[in-house]
């Protein structure tokens, strides 16, 4: 007799384990999210409010603007009342741009965009509010570029407040003797842009000085020196040299070429050219070594 065939043992579905046991009094802590990114308009915002919070901005950019355009005003009336006492050859060389910005007013122009530029980042420094901004962002970069983008864009509004504003009531005052000038007339465009660069080009160099000093009175005093004072004393020199480094400051390269509808042709003295390339070169190092020396020193 052959054995009976053997069968396998029935299949039984497997059981679920069962819930880990959890000690009373205990709970299980969710998985933190990861830390969405910082997103730069909300960098821009911060930066934004932390420039308005201070004291010096307001007081430095209201009253300034207002002081600036007094002087224009002041200017144009005293030409527009000794206009007939002017000579055939004063009356040829006169330049009506020169009555709407000063070398008087874009020396404070100058010194108050450069010194609100140096405090942006001082300031910040000076209070510890740089710790907490980095241990917020700990990426450096992308706060250096919104403090930048804040700082370039309020000072560009000012200055064409400034421009546009000293340029409107000089020639309306100048038009009732018949000396006034339009947008449109011949190099007047290239006088109003200069004179509405010098206020974010003057305050990013003046960031660029505190980000290096870290010292609220040795970077004003300083911004204010390498910006109006040591290039309020060149000359055209003798020396070819001398006069290339002259033409180097943004200051001088506006006295000597772009505050004139009619730049005068020298060696001596800079070109068009020559003078916006250094309106370039001048916040774009500024901003580089705001960069390297944000990210290189402790905060």
């Amino acid at each position: 007799m052959n054995p009976p065939p053997m069968t396998p043992p029935p299949m039984t579905p497997p059981t679920a384990s069962p819930p880990t046991a959890t000690r009373p009094g205990l709970s299980v802590l969710p998985t933190p999210a990861a830390q969405p990114r910082v997103r730069f308009r909300d960098l821009f915002a911060a930066e934004w409010i932390k420039l308005w919070s201070l004291p010096s901005t307001l007081g430095l950019l209201g009253i300034g603007t207002l002081l600036l355009i007094g002087l224009a005003v002041q200017s144009s009336l005293d030409t527009y009342q000794n206009w007939p006492d002017f000579g055939p050859q004063q009356r040829s060389h006169y330049d009506p741009m020169s009555e709407a910005l000063s070398g008087a007013g874009v020396s404070l122009l100058m010194i108050g965009t450069g010194s609100v530029g140096a405090l942006a980042i001082v300031g910040e420094y000076a209070s510890g509010l740089i710790r907490t901004t980095l241990t917020a962002v700990p990426g450096r970069h992308p706060v250096v570029a919104a403090k930048v983008a804040v700082l370039a864009a309020v000072m560009l509004a000012v200055g064409t407040v400034v421009s546009l504003g000293t340029f409107g009531v000089s020639q309306a005052i100048l038009s009732g003797r018949g000396i006034g000038l339009g947008v449109g007339d011949p190099g007047v465009a290239r006088v109003l842009l200069a004179n509405a660069l010098l206020a974010p080009v003057s305050a990013l160099v003046g960031l660029g000085i505190g980000a290096l000093l870290r010292h609220t009175a040795g970077a004003v005093v300083t911004a204010c020196g390498v910006l109006v004072v040591l290039p309020g004393f060149f000359k055209p020199s003798v020396h070819q040299w001398a006069n290339d480094v002259y033409n180097l400051f943004p200051f001088y390269d506006w006295r000597s070429c772009l505050s004139m509808l009619h730049p005068r042709e020298s060696e001596a003295l800079p070109t068009v050219a020559d003078s916006w390339l250094a309106f370039t070169l001048w916040p774009v190092l500024a901003v580089a070594v705001t960069v390297i020396v944000v990210r290189r020193r402790d905060v």
